[in-house]
């Protein structure tokens, strides 16, 4: 087991100053309503375990990340936590349930203030991307380490975009009003990482309804840098989704005893 996440992180011998540590929050309070009926999405199935642990698995790879707090639905931390404990989880990390609120961001938040002290680095992942490369967590921790406030593993578009104006009635056409040069877009992923006191302002300060943290950093006026993302840490998000994440998993297996 790592050391007591209550305690702050250690004098780094070697240049006499604190090393920072890294946490990483999960919203997992969702229910994932377009997977259809049943289980909340992040304890879906997938290879026989939940999706929730293999995002905790991904997050806990990294061997910077030393705290690892799953924000479950509101009336389910207790599941959860049983949960976790009955699947093996790396030992080097620390793992804290609370339940989380009504939406993406008040989780986020509910899981920001359940941090102790001495985590300056704190990544946020969807617990719908189960399968993220820990090549890809350690990238977005490094960049942030360089001095980044805020950082996003990203991929080109593959198709044209276009913007369009929306339909009157739903299943009406929608007339293209422009296509962006897709050159200049991203699809961003997660984990999403930033320097804690930035990412703890936003939270404070930021109340649009937005979709990723991310957002609510560049509306303080900071810049959030870009680092290179992975094909497989795509969400699961549909029916055919699984059935993608379900094959990636049985070819790690096969090829690397995953």
């Amino acid at each position: 087991m790592s050391a007591d996440p209550l305690h702050p992180p250690s004098p780094n011998p070697a240049s006499g100053r604190t090393t920072a540590r890294t946490a990483a929050v999960i919203p997992a309070a969702g229910r994932g309503v377009r997977l259809g009926p049943g289980a909340p999405k992040a304890l879906r199935a997938l290879g026989g375990t939940p999706m929730l642990v293999h995002a905790v698995r991904a997050m806990a790879d990294s061997r910077a990340v030393s705290l690892v707090v799953v924000v479950a639905p509101p009336d389910g931390a207790l599941e959860v936590k049983s949960l976790l404990d009955a699947h093996a989880l790396p030992e080097r990390t620390d793992f804290v349930v609370v339940p989380g609120g009504g939406s993406r961001q008040e989780s986020v938040k509910l899981g920001l203030d359940a941090l102790p002290p001495g985590y300056d680095i704190v990544l946020v992942h969807d617990a719908a991307r189960p399968l993220v490369p820990v090549d890809t967590v350690d990238a977005v921790i490094e960049a942030v380490r360089g001095g980044a406030p805020a950082v996003v593993p990203a991929l080109p578009l593959a198709d044209t975009v276009k913007q369009v104006e929306p339909a009157a009635a739903p299943g009406d056409p929608e007339p293209v009003v422009a296509t962006p040069d897709r050159s200049l877009l991203r699809a961003v992923q997660t984990p999403q990482g930033f320097d804690r006191v930035t990412l703890v302002r936003a939270h404070e300060t930021v109340r649009d309804d937005v979709t990723d943290d991310a957002s609510m950093v560049e509306q303080l006026g900071l810049t959030v840098v870009t680092v290179p993302g992975h094909e497989e840490a795509f969400k699961v998000t549909r029916p055919l989704d699984l059935v993608l994440a379900e094959a990636v998993l049985a070819r790690r297996r096969h090829n690397d005893g995953f």
